[in-house]
């Protein structure tokens, strides 16, 4: 019976900091991680994606907030819902050829993933995600009074040590459990859960 293991990659790795964030950029990267997740599959093993999205959904946000004169501003929740879709077709079309080039013929497929949270939660009260553009400290003060954004220090020193933060509280299960599982128990590598949208429980 073949191992099953989840690998996480995280927002940074696939946008990192010293990066724009484009489309390229972003796709290279996930090549590169994907190299290994393959070597994985070659050996046997039975893969579950998931990531973060802390730079992408900062990105976003900043679009959203840049053209509220044309169109609606889409909420957190809706932000998150886009970078799992985003992410997740890039992990698709990347792992797909990759097995293709190999003659492994296994579906990709992502699901856009919910998860239940307390809405006690602390970090409701007290955010805790990084999310988005490092600021230096003239620009926090800038956001923090126009935006009304949360901004903390999340680097020890430099230039710009600062970013926005969000709630992040703790999961309590993925609405879309039992819908994952029959698909990877069906024998296809799924890209879910990546940043977590939250429903309060």
């Amino acid at each position: 019976m073949k191992k099953r293991i989840v690998i996480a990659l995280g927002g940074n790795a696939i946008k990192q900091a010293h990066e724009a964030g484009t489309a390229h950029e972003q796709m290279q990267n996930i090549r590169d991680s994907c190299r290994q997740i393959l070597q994985m599959i070659q050996a046997g093993y039975e893969v579950v994606l998931t990531h973060g999205n802390g730079p992408q959904i900062g990105n976003l946000l900043i679009q959203q907030e840049a053209g509220p004169s044309q169109v609606p501003v889409q909420p957190m929740d809706i932000c998150g819902a886009m970078t799992q879709g985003q992410l997740g077709y890039m992990l698709q079309q990347v792992l797909m050829n990759a097995l293709k080039s190999y003659n492994l013929n296994t579906n990709v497929v992502t699901v856009i993933t919910q998860v239940i949270v307390d809405k006690e939660d602390p970090d409701f009260l007290n955010p805790s995600k990084p999310v988005g553009s490092f600021y230096d400290r003239e620009t926090k003060k800038r956001y923090e009074s126009e935006k009304g954004y949360q901004i903390s220090k999340v680097l020890p020193n430099g230039e710009q040590p600062f970013r926005r933060v969000v709630p992040s509280p703790d999961p309590i299960r993925i609405v879309e459990g039992e819908a994952l599982k029959k698909l990877v128990d069906a024998g296809m590598i799924v890209v879910a859960s990546g940043g977590g949208v939250s429903r309060s429980s």
